[in-house]
């Protein structure tokens, strides 16, 4: 009987040599793909957004949840209400951090918007560039989910996650505009 047919000594480990098994890791666990993020804010909000840089973010109380899912690298488009408008897209460069500091105003007096993230501007319009959200709409798959009659209701709440394929047709816009803006003379 050659070696190869025998039998394994009690004890010893059965399968590739040790420094063949070493080099099986388990794969790392891959980076999670960027989510996408739509702000819904007054002008008031939004003005503040803007003189404090689009270096912060609060987000209303109510919406811990969803701002603990959001991570460095996410994507945020910026709708203001009353202009139904799409004003300007960020990304986030931190993790949710709670602070109180009086930024942002609410109809309710103890909102703060406590839960925070750091962001950075990618394309902001000026309020003559703004994008109409009516021209987008009906394109946005986000927006199906209300009759056509009442596609201003997917623009209510605070915070509503959207489809990449959704926030890249608005960021196109926010481009065009800034684009078109820039060849005027």
């Amino acid at each position: 009987m050659g070696v190869e047919d025998s039998e394994p000594t009690p004890g010893a480990s059965v399968g590739p040599p040790s420094s063949e098994r070493s080099r099986r890791r388990r794969p790392a666990k891959a980076s999670r793909a960027a989510q996408y993020w739509m702000i819904v804010s007054s002008p008031d909000n939004y003005r503040k957004s803007r003189e404090l840089g689009f270096t912060v973010q609060g987000i209303k109380s109510r919406h811990r949840r969803r701002v603990e899912q959001m991570r460095p690298g996410d994507r945020l488009l910026y709708y203001v209400t009353g202009r139904t408008s799409f004003t300007a897209s960020v990304t986030l460069t931190s993790p949710m951090f709670e602070d109180h500091t009086p930024l942002w105003r609410s109809s309710r007096r103890d909102e703060s918007y406590p839960w925070r993230v750091r962001i950075r501007p990618d394309r902001v319009l000026e309020e003559e560039q703004w994008v109409p959200a009516r021209e987008l709409a009906y394109r946005m798959d986000y927006v199906r989910k209300w009759p056509p009659e009442y596609w201003t209701l997917a623009f209510q709440g605070h915070l509503h996650q959207l489809s990449q394929k959704d926030f890249g047709l608005v960021e196109d816009e926010l481009q065009r505009s800034l684009k078109a803006a820039s060849a005027a003379p």
